[in-house]
């Protein structure tokens, strides 16, 4: 089963978010025209899709951070995991148009539209306001917390990093390790949510291990049914974006027992 309760350091949720900002902003800078129309794993969405997207991501925080609440209920990171898939329609077609009102140009404009959503958010780190603990902010699936949407936003840089690197290859993202490990943990929990039980492991060394999936418990010694990997193979696995049986052929995944398979569990996030 996963922690009952969680919690991520608000101060180094802060400073992993502004990092991974960060080095996604200079691997921007650094993109070519023709690299912008690169096909990517995410359906027909291009390099410029995505970059419209990840900019819609980085700067809700900022231009929604005042906004009144209107009373939604309150929604954690597990719900958010959880739910986030339901509201895909809506922003896909957020992203289609971003990409054709501020991302429909050179590399030039489209690093300087992309690095306008990345200050938006560094700078809104470094104010007070993120770091109160009672703030709430309201999306579409309800009222988080403030820190918490920024463990929201960490996932959100992470897998789309992740994205942008298998788009440009082959070349691997620098991510921020605190950064990847909130993510793994999210993920971590959240399949443990979803299929309760205790019958497998799943190891992600150094980040986490939790037991779950229904079947006879494990007390002692070594666990009959045990699910072990790194943590970008997990994130691209719990994301659909890696297909488990072919996790296993290229080795990436190591799984033992008779309930090992997860295959049937899994994208965790949509």
């Amino acid at each position: 089963m996963p922690p009952k309760s969680r919690t991520y350091q608000p101060q180094k949720v802060r400073a992993a978010l502004t990092a991974q900002t960060r080095a996604l902003r200079a691997a921007v800078q650094g993109l070519t025209d023709a690299q912008l129309d690169l096909p990517t794993r995410l359906g027909d969405w291009r390099v410029r899709e995505l970059l419209a997207h990840l900019a819609v991501q980085l700067d809700f925080l900022p231009a929604h951070l005042d906004d009144p609440l209107e009373g939604r209920p309150p929604l954690d990171l597990l719900g958010w995991v959880a739910a986030v898939g339901t509201v895909a329609p809506g922003l896909d077609a957020q992203t289609r148009e971003r990409a054709t009102v501020e991302f429909d140009g050179g590399a030039a404009a489209v690093a300087a539209a992309f690095g306008r959503a990345a200050d938006a958010l560094t700078g809104l780190l470094e104010r007070p306001e993120a770091a109160d603990p009672t703030r709430r902010l309201e999306v579409r699936l309800g009222s988080m917390l403030l820190a918490d949407l920024l463990v929201t936003r960490l996932v959100e840089t992470v897998v789309h990093a992740d994205d942008l690197a298998a788009a440009l290859g082959p070349e691997p993202f620098p991510h921020d390790r605190q950064a990847v490990a909130a993510t793994t943990r999210l993920l971590a929990d959240a399949f443990a949510d979803r299929v309760p039980g205790g019958a497998v492991e799943l190891r992600i060394p150094p980040y986490a291990v939790v037991q779950a999936v229904p079947g006879p418990k494990h007390t002692r010694g070594t666990p009959p049914n045990v699910v072990e990997t790194d943590p970008l193979t997990w994130i691209r696995l719990a994301t659909g974006r890696t297909d488990w049986a072919a996790a296993l052929a290229d080795a990436d995944v190591s799984a033992s027992g008779e309930r090992s398979d997860l295959g049937e569990h899994l994208p965790v996030l949509r």
